[in-house]
């Protein structure tokens, strides 16, 4: 089992907070990203720099999600490719993209994409705080609970 990080889009605090179960667990945590990514470190933690290129990382993270690990992206796309692969899947606000959901969320986002295009898109609030930050460790704790206890299905 490892924790996969779309790690170009991947908050700070978030990344940490990865790191930190990492640790604890002692599961691998891979961030995919095209740069280097600062603060990357650790017995439990592999940064990969894949390419220059669009999707490049996001392909990445694909050819290694296995039935069993946990990706980390907000990119719904990717969500989409990593449920389908069977891996189990969160994004940094504690939100898990699940089988039954994913379809639904994947629409709503390319309606959402289809109206900025159109210039109507709604303002987005790009505040990432200590709320977010408690969703998401609480959905990771839940998640790798699960995954360790064998039980990947979700």
């Amino acid at each position: 089992m490892r924790i996969l990080v779309d790690a170009d889009s991947c908050p700070r605090a978030a990344r940490a907070l990865v790191l930190r179960a990492a640790e604890r667990t002692g599961i691998q945590a891979v961030f995919a990203a095209n740069r280097p990514i600062p603060g990357i470190r650790g017995k439990t933690a592999v940064m990969e720099i894949c390419p220059p290129g669009e999707g490049t990382a996001d392909n990445r993270i694909v050819e290694l999600a296995r039935r069993g690990d946990l990706a980390v992206t907000r990119d719904i796309p990717l969500a989409a490719r990593l449920v389908e692969a069977g891996a189990a899947v969160i994004d940094d606000r504690g939100r898990e993209y699940t089988p039954d959901n994913i379809r639904e969320k994947l629409s709503l986002r390319n309606i959402s994409v289809e109206f900025a295009l159109s210039g109507l898109g709604a303002e987005r609030n790009a505040v990432y705080g200590r709320k977010e930050l408690k969703a998401m460790s609480d959905s990771l704790d839940r998640v790798l609970s699960r995954l360790t206890r064998g039980k990947p299905g979700l």
